[in-house]
């Protein structure tokens, strides 16, 4: 008799309300009763199928990656350094403000964690945010090889004062600020891009 057997669960549906949670709640705010209330099943099965919180807040990691943030991956397509940018900025705008969704962006919101036991999440968080600005550093000084930017252009600078309005974007949706507001910001924040002599 199967009488003690688990029922059956979809793990991407199980995940997908887990990333939900973490995102309006973030990391610490998560407990274990949350996210298995959430996902519908009881805590042997979510430690059987996604290990410990930690271990599942990096499978919901690269889920969110491979979903609600995948325009980031999708910007490193465009065909030029300053389309890259303009994709990504306008994408955290749109992804940060997502209707049906926790305002911001979860690797913000998740990050908010200072508690001990919280390290390696702010690692894994801190590893994230230094390889998207590290392949956008890169990215720019493809550019600056190429001769889509100026010779004196600073591709560190830049990846550096993008990633920031990246991450700030962030915060300021989860704030409250309007989808078009953000897309202002952007627009404003693209006239720092360094133009070459008589372009």
């Amino acid at each position: 008799m199967a009488g003690g057997r688990p029922r059956a669960f979809d793990a991407d549906e199980a995940l997908d309300r887990a990333l939900e949670v973490f995102w309006r709640q973030g990391y610490e705010g998560t407990g274990i009763s949350d996210l298995t209330k959430a996902m519908g099943i009881n805590p042997p099965s979510l430690y059987g199928a996604f290990g410990n919180k930690e271990e599942l807040f990096r499978k919901v990691l690269d889920r969110y990656a491979d979903g609600p943030a995948r325009y980031i991956r999708e910007a490193f397509d465009q065909p030029t350094a300053r389309a890259v940018v303009e994709h990504l900025l306008h994408g955290a705008a749109d992804g940060t403000t997502r209707p049906g969704c926790p305002p911001g962006c979860l690797t913000v919101q998740g990050g908010l964690a200072h508690a001990p036991g919280a390290e390696g999440v702010r690692s894994e968080l801190a590893t994230r945010r230094k390889a998207g600005e590290t392949a956008l550093r890169a990215r720019l000084e493809q550019a600056r090889v190429e001769g889509e930017l100026p010779d004196d252009a600073d591709p560190d600078g830049l990846a550096r004062y993008f990633a920031t309005v990246h991450q700030g974007i962030a915060v300021q949706a989860a704030g409250g600020a309007s989808r078009e507001q953000l897309h202002r910001t952007v627009d404003l924040a693209m006239r720092v891009w360094p133009s070459r002599a008589g372009a």
